[in-house]
């Protein structure tokens, strides 16, 4: 019983910070130029690359920030400005990144879609503090089912993307792109403020 209450207690701190739902229009607005097929696989591309991330910080995050000397701070204030960037290319140019000819799609899956979207600076900040709190096998079976319920959720982008069809989808990427402007901005403002606090 009390490791379903820690895993209960840790589940929702994680919850909030991968914000799957909140997450979704952004991978809407990065994927729109994609086929149904190509999607999914882009899809799985990146919860494959949040899952290694976030399990390789609850491995030894800890000890890779102790041995560098950083602080979570610098981890948010690196996080937001790379999100800041490519919100503003998209809001310019209408493309997150430029990929050459002989690149495949699915790499927007790894970045930006796998880090620093579904698996940031908030999710890995949150997963070090719960780690200090519970164990680490708590914490790690709260994460693999916060990242089940993300996969279940990027799932019905296909089915979004038929429903808002093009002139939508790209009107939700544009408002996607601002609200990832802003995010970056408030990731950014409170890593400062940590820094001189």
């Amino acid at each position: 019983m009390d490791f379903l209450e820690r895993l209960g207690l840790t589940l929702i701190p994680i919850f909030v910070a991968v914000d799957a739902i909140g997450s979704l229009p952004f991978i809407l607005s990065m994927t729109q130029d994609m086929s149904p097929s190509e999607r999914p696989k882009v899809i799985r591309y990146a919860m494959i690359t949040a899952f290694a991330l976030g399990l390789a910080f609850i491995g030894i995050g800890k000890g890779i920030f102790a041995a560098l000397g950083l602080e979570i701070a610098d981890f948010l204030v690196a996080g937001g400005a790379i999100l800041l960037v490519l919100s503003i290319r998209h809001l310019m140019t209408g493309k997150f990144v430029e990929l050459q000819p002989t690149i495949s799609k699915t790499i927007i899956g790894v970045v930006p879609i796998g880090t620093p979207l579904v698996v940031g600076p908030a999710v890995l900040t949150t997963l070090l503090l719960q780690i200090q709190i519970h164990s680490i096998p708590v914490v790690l079976v709260a994460f693999v089912i916060n990242l089940a319920f993300a996969w279940a959720v990027f799932a019905q982008a296909n089915r979004l993307s038929r429903l808002l069809h093009e002139q939508g989808l790209r009107a939700a990427s544009q408002i996607a792109s601002l609200l990832l402007a802003a995010i970056a901005v408030m990731m950014i403002r409170k890593g400062i403020i940590e820094m001189v606090g």
